[in-house]
């Protein structure tokens, strides 16, 4: 069974940097692609970074370039996502997901992702 564990949530004032990690078991972690999603309050869940099965290839949501980064290490079975410059807009539970298939690139689509943790809570304060 795929189980996806995030961790590296909580409070930070505006401006400041968490490092997320999400551990995974269940299945070989380093033949499939990774992403984080978040959801906000009274909002849809929205696409923030996807790393491919190798590493090899990255992506972000517009409002994380160039302050998110998305990593992996394949020997831990954990994917990471470091967050700075955080703003209050960032605010949300954020969600790490895996693929269904193996050898993908990643995805900006929900739905190609099978696989998804519990969520870690991110507040930043104004």
């Amino acid at each position: 069974q795929v189980q996806l564990v995030e961790s590296g949530g909580g409070l930070v004032q505006a401006g400041g940097s968490l490092r997320l990690s999400c551990a995974a078991s269940g299945r070989t972690f380093s033949s499939y692609a990774m992403g984080w999603f978040r959801q906000a309050p009274g909002k849809e869940r929205e696409f923030v970074a996807a790393i491919s099965w190798s590493g090899g290839s990255t992506y972000y949501a517009d409002s994380a370039k160039g302050r998110f980064t998305i990593s992996r290490d394949n020997a831990k079975n954990t994917v990471y996502l470091q967050m700075n410059r955080l703003k209050p807009e960032d605010t949300a539970v954020y969600y790490c997901a895996t693929t269904l298939s193996t050898y993908t690139s990643g995805s900006y689509y929900s739905d190609e992702y099978k696989y998804w943790g519990q969520g870690t809570q991110v507040t930043v304060s104004s």
